[in-house]
């Protein structure tokens, strides 16, 4: 029995509800959670109860002790380690190194009738993102995305991350971790239709999706990497366009493989899911 497993067995025995939060159903969060659990041997939903919990309420649940754990993005892990309220069991960069994230989506029909409005729109966020990127600017963006109508938290609590110091709240104090939020170097940007594979793959084995649905298909048809591609080069970034669609076989932080080519291979191989 795994350490977490065993942790959390003896709460569940005590006659504690033991719940971990997500923020939406089916999305990232709910599956870095769902992958974490299962890697240490725990079944979601019936060791632990799942339960989604909006970003801005995940510290405050925690302190008033209505859940164990919860997987949520920055800041809300840094502030609840300031606040000392609990701490960072491990990032999702080290749960899956150089992970993607967020998708800047759009409706097929609105990008095939507004092509340079959709185009334009990319080359913004893309120019952002490598605004971001920059050491220099990371101040200046803690202190702008601090503001009421976005995070309304301390600037305090989104800076050291943003730069690569990582306190885990346990003790552990990293500088310069390769784990930090990348939004443009190593193709961070980059629509990869193996990540999109990755996840659908992911909702299949917690029984977000039927096992019969065509991936590939459904990838082909939403993942416009065209349109991404055509940015890339209107702001004169054409050497950041990869030769490939898939990234190729990814591994996971306890030693888990998904090859893109296989999924079913990749499926078969977890013992823990939601499908037979």
């Amino acid at each position: 029995m795994t350490p977490l497993k065993e942790s959390f067995a003896k709460a569940k025995a005590s006659g504690k509800e033991v719940k971990c939060a997500v923020t939406f159903p089916g999305g990232t969060h709910d599956l870095w959670m769902r992958y974490w659990l299962a890697a240490g041997g725990i079944v979601p939903k019936q060791d632990v109860d799942i339960i989604v919990v909006p970003p801005p309420q995940m510290v405050t649940n925690m302190k008033e002790g209505n859940m164990e754990a919860f997987c949520v993005g920055e800041p809300w892990n840094a502030q609840l380690v300031n606040q000392q309220l609990g701490y960072t069991a491990l990032t999702t960069g080290e749960l899956w190194n150089n992970h993607p994230e967020k998708a800047f989506a759009m409706r097929g029909e609105w990008v095939d009738k507004y092509p340079k409005a959709a185009k334009a729109l990319l080359m913004a966020i893309q120019e952002a993102q490598i605004w971001c990127d920059k050491l220099e600017n990371k101040a200046e963006m803690a202190a702008i995305v601090s503001k009421r109508e976005w995070f309304k938290a301390p600037a305090k609590d989104i800076l050291p991350r943003a730069e690569g110091k990582f306190d885990y709240g346990d003790g552990r104090v990293v500088e310069h971790s390769p784990y930090l939020m990348k939004f443009w170097s190593d193709n961070a940007s980059y629509p990869y239709k193996s990540h999109d594979l990755w996840f659908l793959t992911e909702d299949i084995r917690w029984g977000y999706l039927p096992p019969e649905l065509d991936t590939k298909k459904l990838v082909d048809t939403v993942n416009r990497e065209d349109v991404w591609q055509a940015a890339a080069k209107a702001i004169g970034q054409t050497a950041a366009i990869p030769s490939s669609s898939s990234r190729g076989v990814e591994t996971f932080f306890d030693g888990v493989k998904f090859d893109p080519e296989n999924p079913q291979a990749y499926l078969n191989s977890l013992k823990i899911k939601a499908i037979a």
